[in-house]
């Protein structure tokens, strides 16, 4: 009933009753996301019907609440099959001002009608295959990146940036020649690059540095959302980056994880919201090519080094003083280095590990990232050691009873799923410097024996990585237990069948193997 009677209105009425009833039916329906299939015709030519009106010389109020209804008719897949031609869709550019190309973005009195001609761009493009292959035809990616130039240092239009980049995020999710086009006709990585920078107003203080102010607000909820959805498209332009990337780009790649660093170190206007923020900052820096990785960590400040040699002259007078990791006004210090984001990292890490679900979606990423820079970077890795496996002085319990990181990733490290106990394991096998010896002493050769019979080291020795030689770190707790461990050793079978230490048995194997070589 309420189709038809709009449907009515809409074909016959003038611009002041169309925009009444229209407000009403967006009103009644505006949580409305299931249809029923009886009025699913009606639907079809309320469309029509709506298109038409929108090409006569209406006010904005009467556009706004055409473009509404449409924004809910286009929930149904279905209704958009008949709707969704060159035309129509050229309706909707020309409203959301993304025909225009000289067209500044000055009537605040046109923004309502260009965000929701986008937000029923965004509903159209995601439910429609034709619309998917009109918006190629139409370039429709090149025209979103034009008006995000002219708006992308405007604050108070942050509704169009956060929408445009939305239809950009799905453009790019849904078509791979899209994303390249991004990438390398439509400059999008360092379009989209600044954009982040306005979002967070950032303010460089070196060339990979930003000043954070830590007495500052938190981001307001339109430049987290406009933020959340620039990282999204960001991810699907750099999908591949890690894998190979040119020379050239290495500086574009270092300015975004030096923005990333910055996203890592703020807050949103929620703890939601804040961790939704994070969550795609690290889906992202996953992306970035590993050497690039390295501007995540920066060396102190004068007032950071000065504010540093105070708390060292508080520290015990030995050997490991100088290496202290050091809180002091929210900074986290290591070896003279900045190592704040990492420390965010390792906090997101643990909150996702302690909510004991979605591993593989929330978890893995940012275990991944945490280990490749582990592994490509000296002082990280001895950052999150020193962080995740300090000196062991508890050696009554078993390694994952306890609270601690460690024992909360040791139990990881026979979780059901198979990708997630992998890259626990494979996590702490490079903070230990891929050495067996180390990873048994803080794991226990029950929970390391999965990653140790795929790396073919059951019997001892070390991984295939080189990494640099430290002093011993055996506490005198773990020097007098260490004998004990000799009660539980890999066994094997010999070729009697009997038990026998795993390096005996292998032994025999191998003369026996010698042998039969030896014969015809």
């Amino acid at each position: 009933m309420d189709e038809e009677r709009a449907l009515y209105i809409v074909r016959a009425g003038e611009a002041g009753a169309i925009e009444r009833v229209l407000r009403d039916y967006s009103d009644k329906h505006r949580a409305t996301f299931k249809f029923e299939s009886t009025d699913e015709d009606k639907r079809k030519k309320l469309c029509e019907g709506i298109f038409k009106v929108l090409v006569k010389d209406i006010p904005t109020t009467c556009q706004v609440s055409c473009l509404e209804v449409l924004r809910i008719l286009s929930r149904d897949k279905k209704v958009l099959v008949p709707v969704t031609t060159k035309e129509n869709m050229q309706i909707l550019l020309r409203l959301a001002k993304l025909n225009e190309s000289d067209d500044s973005l000055e009537k605040v009195s046109e923004f309502p009608v260009i965000v929701e001609s986008l937000k029923c761009l965004c509903n159209i493009v995601f439910n429609s295959q034709m619309a998917q292959q009109l918006s190629l035809e139409l370039n429709l990616a090149a025209k979103l990146c034009h008006l995000l130039r002219k708006c992308k240092d405007r604050k108070f239009i942050s509704d169009i940036k956060c929408f445009d980049l939305r239809l950009l995020f799905l453009l790019s999710l849904l078509h791979t020649d899209i994303r390249s086009q991004l990438r390398y006709e439509l400059q999008g990585l360092a379009l989209l690059t600044q954009i982040l920078e306005s979002a967070f107003s950032i303010k460089w203080t070196d060339e990979y540095e930003s000043a954070i102010d830590r007495n500052g607000p938190p981001l307001s909820p339109q430049e987290t959302d406009c933020a959340i959805e620039a990282l999204k498209a960001l991810f699907n332009v750099t999908v591949d980056s890690w894998k190979a990337h040119k020379e050239s780009d290495s500086h574009q790649f270092r300015v975004m994880a030096a923005v990333l660093r910055h996203c890592l170190l703020i807050v949103g206007p929620t703890e939601d919201k804040t961790e939704e923020l994070h969550s795609n900052a690290v889906n992202l820096l996953s992306n970035v090519p590993v050497s690039c990785l390295d501007v995540l960590i920066c060396p102190l400040t004068h007032e950071e080094t000065a504010q540093e040699a105070t708390t060292l002259d508080e520290l015990p007078n030995d050997k490991t003083a100088e290496k202290e990791t050091v809180l002091k006004n929210n900074t986290m210090v290591y070896n003279g280095m900045n190592m704040e984001a990492i420390h965010v990292l390792l906090n997101f890490m643990e909150k996702r590990i302690d909510k004991g679900s979605s591993y593989r979606e929330g978890l893995t990423p940012v275990l991944s990232l945490l280990t490749e820079c582990s592994r490509a970077h000296r002082n990280i890795r001895k950052y999150l050691k020193d962080q995740v496996l300090p000196p062991l002085r508890d050696v009554t319990n078993r390694p994952e009873v306890g609270s601690t990181v460690r024992n909360k990733l040791v139990r990881l490290m026979t979780h059901v799923d198979l990708g997630v106990k992998q890259i626990a394991a494979e996590f702490l096998f490079v903070l230990c410097k891929e050495r067996v010896d180390s990873l048994l002493k803080y794991t226990g050769y029950g929970n390391a024996a999965g990653l140790l019979a795929a790396r073919g080291l059951l019997a001892g020795g070390r991984g295939d990585n080189w990494y640099s030689e430290d002093e011993d770190t055996d506490t005198e707790e773990y020097k007098n237990a260490k004998p004990k461990e000799e009660l539980l050793k890999p066994m094997g079978l010999k070729p009697d069948g009997t038990i026998t230490p795993l390096e005996e048995a292998l032994n025999q194997y191998s003369v026996i193997e010698e042998t039969s070589s030896d014969t015809d």
